[in-house]
């Protein structure tokens, strides 16, 4: 374990680091990033939510919150199933926490199958129970409950697959994340110091997107923040650092922009090309990538974003009450982010034994086997002149997927590549034939619509070869034999 001693000089490290740059602590430096060249074409990639709130699988991932505010189903729940919070509070799920069934090669395997180029674990979250081996505390997987440093044995596992690894901190939010367990007899008890599981438990709640909210963290616990964050990108470089949103906040952004620029110098000497994802405009613009959390654009962005969603609607990590989402909907989810110039990172979370559910599986599946016969539309692709038409509309901003679109076979999402055009078609049509009206011929070249000579029409994944036409109402394709439960994407060979 780290010293005070110890702690001081990594904290005089990090320091140096900034001062030799090429990044500095400041926005006008850590703006002159550019983005890795990998991210764009990757296009899809896996975040995982594991760890100790996977093992009461109840309500979400904020059980560790919800359990100490009184009143919640969680709070009555941890009363029912556990006891009395002052004889087993959160701390004692760690013994629980034994991931028996972890297997980082499978999951590995599983993710490359599904067609993911990179994976972000979460390394420690709000609840501050860390994911990997640490000397900051002692409150860690390699140390306590499965004995393991996950972390570490997921970035082997991954790179052995080809994928990309990065890892999510939401230990900001840790400052207050727990401290409605300070309101009545529970085993949050005074005094709390650095290094303890639940230090420092806020006692006052905040309003959560108040970017100026008292009490204000103070500088240990910033401090502390920055040491671990800076740890966590010495020990597992990873090639994506995600943060959650409560550094937004104030008082965490000169922590923040040092983070950033340390992180980015470091990169440079590794050889690496990184980002921060970042929420909201907790960054300058320009200085990392913009991720919207479970929620999208309406239109194509000129930058390089990400969507975060889940494979559930009510939950992050494993519980015993999830509502899925389908393969459908999370097939046109990916078609739809990337063809306004976005990447999605999809969410999954284990069981608290390391296995996957067996609809976790089936959905990586049925992505995995739609990108064999469709990636050629998804990897590598940039935006087409337009996104998308039909009269399905889709909802802008954060949270915006409580319930799945209802496409239709007139609903059509567009990307480019390889010379072609690529017509996504969210609902495959009953009868085999469509109609693309943004590819309706126009003998006005002055007119921005389409202008050129559509040389021939395939249809990815099948066999059989469409007739289609082209007249001022569109491009019309019609193929008797086609039949998917999924998205079709029809490939376009454009002079």
């Amino acid at each position: 374990m780290f010293t005070k001693t110890d702690k001081q000089n990594y904290l005089s490290q990090i320091e140096a680091e900034i001062a030799r740059g090429p990044y500095h602590d400041d926005w006008s430096s850590l703006t002159s990033l550019n983005p890795p060249r990998w991210f764009s074409p990757a296009k899809f990639g896996i975040f995982i939510h594991w760890g100790l709130y996977s093992v009461p699988a109840y309500g979400n991932e904020w059980y560790s919150r919800n359990m100490y505010m009184q009143g919640t189903p969680e709070y009555e729940h941890h009363i029912k199933t556990y006891g009395p919070h002052k004889d087993f509070g959160y701390k004692d799920f760690i013994p629980l926490f034994t991931a028996e069934k972890f297997d980082p090669d499978f999951w590995a395997e599983t993710f490359a199958k599904a067609g993911a180029k990179y994976v972000i674990p979460v390394a420690e979250h709000h609840d501050g129970f860390q994911m990997y081996r640490s000397g900051l505390s002692l409150y860690n997987a390699a140390n306590m409950g499965p004995g393991r440093d996950i972390l570490g044995e997921l970035k082997t596992a991954f790179e052995k697959q080809g994928l990309l690894f990065g890892a999510s901190t939401h230990r900001a939010e840790h400052h207050w994340f727990m401290g409605c367990g300070r309101e009545f007899d529970s085993d949050i008890k005074e005094p709390l110091s650095c290094g303890d599981f639940y230090w420092p438990s806020e006692r006052t709640q905040p309003d959560h997107q108040d970017l100026f909210a008292k009490p204000y963290p103070d500088s240990e616990f910033l401090q502390d923040w920055l040491l671990r964050t800076c740890e966590l990108i010495d020990r597992y470089q990873p090639g994506l650092l995600y943060f959650d949103w409560w550094i937004q906040h104030e008082a965490y952004k000169p922590y923040l922009r040092k983070i950033a620029a340390y992180y980015y110098n470091r990169s440079a000497q590794w050889g690496q090309e990184t980002a921060i994802c970042y929420k909201h405009d907790a960054m300058a613009f320009g200085s990392g990538i913009v991720d919207v959390e479970r929620g999208k654009f309406a239109d194509a962005k000129p930058y390089l974003w990400q969507t975060d969603t889940a494979v559930a609607r009510n939950s992050w990590c494993h519980t015993t009450s999830l509502d899925y989402k389908s393969s459908h909907e999370l097939i046109c989810y990916l078609i739809d982010v990337v063809s306004k110039n976005g990447n999605l990172l999809l969410n999954v979370g284990p069981k608290a034994d390391g296995s996957f559910a067996d609809e976790d599986l089936s959905i990586l599946r049925d992505i995995g086997n739609w990108l064999s016969a469709n990636g050629e539309a998804v990897y590598h692709s940039k935006p087409w002149r337009y996104a998308a038409e039909g009269p399905t509309m889709e909802t802008e901003g954060q949270f915006s997927d409580a319930s799945a679109p209802e496409y239709t076979p007139q609903d059509f999402r567009f990307t480019a590549g390889n010379g072609c055009v690529y017509a996504a078609c969210m609902r495959c049509p009953g009868n085999g034939s469509v109609t693309i009206r943004s590819l309706a011929t126009s003998d006005d070249p002055d007119k921005p619509h389409f202008h050129g000579i559509i040389r021939n029409v395939e249809i990815l994944g099948f066999d059989e070869q469409p007739a289609y036409t082209i007249d001022g109402s569109g491009l019309h394709i019609t193929a008797k034999m086609m039949c998917s439960d999924f998205p079709v994407v029809y490939k376009i060979y454009v002079e």
